[in-house]
């Protein structure tokens, strides 16, 4: 049997704690930080006028080239993270309180995308599978 699909979350989400450990997921930023030594990469996307950051564990996808500044997708599982990591000291006063890392399946580099776009399909996405779950649900309960 097949693991379940990753489901696309927003940085947002996966750095607020809303994803629970072990899931899949994927997830997008642009790439701010790359630590080769430590396998450690970190996303960042804005979102209501705030910055928020995704550490993502790039060990399963090196040798990896990274583009500073460059919008990536990653699919991977959501691991606990506390302590796990070491960031530059201007990255780690940003990514205070941070408990969630990607660990990497897939990294790719998407530079060009239309990030609000991306943001309204998701959006559409989310709205669909409810949709289909709650009609799913109504032609089981007749």
């Amino acid at each position: 049997m097949l693991p379940a699909a990753a489901v696309f979350h927003f940085p947002w989400e996966v750095s607020s704690g809303a994803v629970r450990e072990g899931e899949s997921v994927r997830v997008f930023g642009r790439l701010v930080c790359y630590q080769p030594e430590e396998s450690r990469a970190t996303l960042s996307a804005k979102h209501a006028s705030k910055e928020h950051h995704v550490v993502v564990h790039t060990l399963f996808v090196e040798p990896f080239n990274p583009i500073i500044g460059a919008q990536y997708i990653v699919l991977g599982e959501i691991e606990n993270a506390e302590g796990l990591y070491r960031l530059p000291l201007s990255a780690s006063s940003r990514l205070a309180g941070v408990g969630a890392m990607v660990r990497a399946r897939v990294l790719n580099c998407v530079d060009g995308v239309n990030v609000a776009l991306l943001q309204k399909a998701i959006n559409e996405q989310r709205s669909f599978f409810r949709e289909r779950e709650h009609t799913c649900d109504d032609a089981q309960a007749t």
